[in-house]
């Protein structure tokens, strides 16, 4: 039988990281996925997940961009924590952005959940899952 290694008398939180990728160019562009999945199965989202046990939130940022998208970065930049009670159907998740700064847009690929990954620009972004529309504002705010 296996030990529990955490166990807790109270509820608490899942914690996801999500990916805001920008390019460096002179029309800049963002890295969206098509969801796969439910919930918002079809929509578009930034690329992210939920956190393993045994790794940061910015190296679950970095692991979920390469899985959904293929795109490798090296580092992230914190944007903020979004912890609205109702932000994510499937329960309690507080999800930490991350922004990452890329000089052009690469191949990507959806991967894992993701059905397609593909760059947008800033000016035509669909309709974002979940409270990505802020993530994004946020976001634009940092590289202004």
């Amino acid at each position: 039988m296996e030990e529990l290694r955490y166990h807790y008398k109270y509820p608490r939180p899942a914690v996801t990281a999500d990916c805001v990728v920008i390019t460096r160019e002179a029309n800049p562009r963002v890295l969206l996925v098509q969801r796969g999945i439910e919930p918002y199965k079809g929509c578009w989202a930034f690329p992210g997940g939920f956190m393993e046990m045994d790794e940061t939130a910015e190296e679950c940022a970095i692991r979920e961009l390469r899985e959904e998208t293929g795109l490798e970065v090296e580092s992230v930049t914190q944007i903020g924590a979004y912890s609205k009670v109702d932000r994510d159907p499937r329960g309690r998740t507080v999800s930490i952005a991350y922004l990452a700064l890329v000089d052009t847009a690469s191949e990507v690929k959806g991967g894992d959940d993701a059905a397609k990954a593909q760059w947008w620009p800033l000016t035509g972004l669909p309709p974002l899952a979940f409270d990505h529309n802020e993530m994004m504002e946020d976001a634009m705010e940092r590289i202004k």
